[in-house]
C-alpha cells in the first residue's frame, strides 16, 4: 500500500461539530485506505463520537486541543491567544510536517489568518485566495477569490488567474483552461477601476488562456474554467449560486405537489430530477482550498455535513498527489526570475 496522506481535521469547527465532522472522517477512511486523519479537538467529545463506529484504528488518531475559536471572535486575536485551539493545533501539524493538509469548517477569518501566519505563504505569493469549485452546465469552474481578499489589487488578481489555471489543469484535468474576469459586460472598456486595470494585465499574460470578461449570468453555463474576481464579488456570486439553487429545488418540489397530476408526473421524473440536482450539489466537490500557502489548507462550508467533510478530506489526497502547492511555487518562482 502507498504511503498514507495525513489530514489534520478540525473536529470542533462548524455548525455540526463534532458529530458530522467525526462521521465524515469515518466515511473518508472507510472509502480510502491511503488516508490517515488526525481529529484535532476536545478529546472526550471526539472519543464519544468515535465510539459509535467501527473503523481501522490505524487510520484515525486524536490530537487533543481543548480550546475552540468561534465565529464571533476577532481572528487575529483568537489565533494569537488560543494556542491550544483546534485550528491552531491543526495548522501547526501542517507547519511541522506532521500532517500533509488541514481541513476545517470553522471560522473563515481564523483559517485565513492562521493559514498565512502559521502555515505561511509561498515566497512571491502576494495574497492567498479561497478557490471553491462550483458546478456548471458543462462540468465545473473555479471561482477565485470567494472570500479571502475583499480589497484586492490588480497584481493579486493576476496571481489568482495563474494559480487558478494551474489548479484546474493539475487537479481537474482541464488542459489550457479558459480564464475570465467577472465584469458587467463583455467589452474591454467596461467595469470598475480594478477590472479596468486588471484586464490588460491578464490579456498580456502569455502563460494563461485569457478569454476576456464574463458576466454573472454566463457563469452557470460554464463559459470559463477559471473565474477571477476579488473576494467581495466572489462571495456574492457563491452565496447567490447556493441560495438560488436551493430556492429552485424547493419551488419545483412545491409545484409538483400542488396537484394530483403533478404528483403523478413527479413520480416519473423524480429519478431524472434527482440526477440533475446531484450534479449541482457543491458538497460533492469538497471544500475551498486556500491557494498559495506552503501547506494545504481547505475551508469547508460552515454547515457541512459528513459527506462534505468526507469529500474535503479525499480532496486533499488529489492535492498531494498532483503536488499543486509545488506547481504554484515553481510558477511563481519562474515569474519572479523573469522580472
Amino acid at each position: 500500500m502507498s504511503e498514507r496522506i495525513r489530514v489534520a481535521l478540525d473536529a470542533m469547527g462548524g455548525d455540526n461539530a463534532p458529530k458530522e465532522i467525526v462521521k465524515g472522517a469515518i466515511e473518508a477512511v472507510q472509502e480510502k485506505d491511503n488516508i490517515k486523519v488526525f481529529l484535532v479537538g476536545k478529546k472526550v467529545s471526539i472519543e464519544n463520537e468515535l465510539s459509535k463506529y467501527q473503523y481501522n484504528k490505524e487510520q484515525i488518531e486524536i490530537v487533543s486541543a481543548e480550546e475552540v475559536i468561534t465565529n464571533d471572535e476577532a481572528p487575529v486575536m483568537a489565533i494569537r491567544s488560543k494556542k491550544n485551539s483546534s485550528i491552531v493545533a491543526g495548522m501547526n501539524l501542517v507547519k511541522s510536517g506532521g500532517a500533509d493538509a488541514f481541513v476545517s469548517a470553522g471560522s473563515t477569518g481564523a483559517i485565513l489568518v492562521g493559514g498565512q501566519v502559521i502555515v505561511g505563504r509561498i515566497k512571491g505569493v502576494e495574497r492567498p485566495p479561497l478557490a471553491p469549485v462550483i458546478p456548471t452546465m458543462d462540468g465545473v469552474s473555479l471561482l477565485i477569490d470567494c472570500g479571502a481578499n475583499v480589497d484586492a489589487r490588480a497584481s493579486h488578481l493576476v496571481q489568482f488567474a495563474k494559480m487558478g489555471s494551474a489548479y484546474m489543469e493539475k487537479i481537474v484535468g482541464i488542459q489550457n483552461p479558459r480564464v475570465a474576469i467577472v465584469n458587467i459586460g463583455a467589452e474591454e472598456e467596461k467595469g470598475n477601476a480594478l477590472v479596468k486595470e486588471t484586464f490588460p494585465l491578464l490579456k498580456n499574460c502569455k502563460d494563461i488562456n485569457f478569454i476576456g470578461s464574463i458576466e454573472a449570468r454566463e457563469i452557470p453555463n460554464g463559459q470559463a474554467d477559471v473565474i477571477v474576481c476579488e473576494a467581495f464579488v466572489g462571495n456574492v456570486i457563491l452565496k447567490l449560486y447556493e441560495g438560488l439553487a436551493n430556492a429552485l429545488v424547493g419551488k419545483i418540489k412545491e409545484s409538483l405537489m400542488e396537484t394530483a397530476r403533478g404528483k403523478i408526473g413527479g413520480a416519473f421524473i423524480k429519478p431524472v430530477l434527482k440526477n440533475t440536482f446531484q450534479k449541482f450539489k457543491a458538497s460533492d466537490y469538497g471544500g475551498a482550498p486556500l491557494l498559495g500557502l506552503k501547506g494545504l489548507v481547505v475551508k469547508a462550508h460552515g454547515n457541512s455535513n459528513s459527506t462534505e467533510i468526507k469529500n474535503s478530506i479525499i480532496q486533499c489526497v488529489t492535492f498531494s498527489e498532483q503536488k499543486i502547492n509545488e506547481t504554484i511555487r515553481d510558477m511563481i518562482e519562474n515569474v519572479e526570475s523573469q522580472k
